[in-house]
Order: C-alpha cells, then sequence, then structure tokens
C-alpha cells in the first residue's frame, strides 16, 4: 500500500530508529526477527519505511531492543 508524502515521512524515521537501535546491539535482521519473534522480511520492510507497523508489533520491537516504546517516536519531522 502507498502512503501519503507526510506519512511515508514517519513510517521511514521510525523504520530509521529501529535500524539504528538494532544496530546498536550489533544484531542483523535475521538476528532481531529471532529475537523478536517476526519475520525477517517484515523488520526489512518496517526498517525501509514501506509498513504501517501496529501498535503491538511496535511494543514486541520496543521490548527487544529494550527501550521505551516513545523511544521509537524520538525524532524530528
Amino acid at each position: 500500500m502507498k502512503y501519503k508524502e507526510p506519512d511515508t515521512l514517519y513510517l521511514q524515521k521510525i523504520g530509521t530508529t529501529i535500524k539504528t537501535l538494532r544496530e546498536e546491539h550489533g544484531w542483523s535482521q535475521e538476528q532481531f526477527s529471532f529475537k523478536s519473534g517476526l519475520h525477517r522480511t517484515y523488520i526489512g520492510s518496517i526498517e525501509r519505511g514501506e509498513r504501517n507497523i501496529s501498535v503491538l508489533n511496535l511494543k514486541k520491537i520496543a521490548n527487544t531492543l529494550e527501550v521505551p516504546i516513545t523511544k521509537l517516536f524520538d525524532f524530528e519531522i
């Protein structure tokens, strides 16, 4: 599904934040996938800003990264 430009920017920023935090842990997408219980290709599409991720999956990701969920939204538009 294609999103409008302002929405796309939010998805990209969240994805970039998740990718940065994952890399800070030294995890590959495959390792992060195993730890979070989410499929590797799903993780990749989130990091590229292609997915409108659900709140429950954001919670799984934040818990896996050991950060508060609000950390995933710590960016400026």
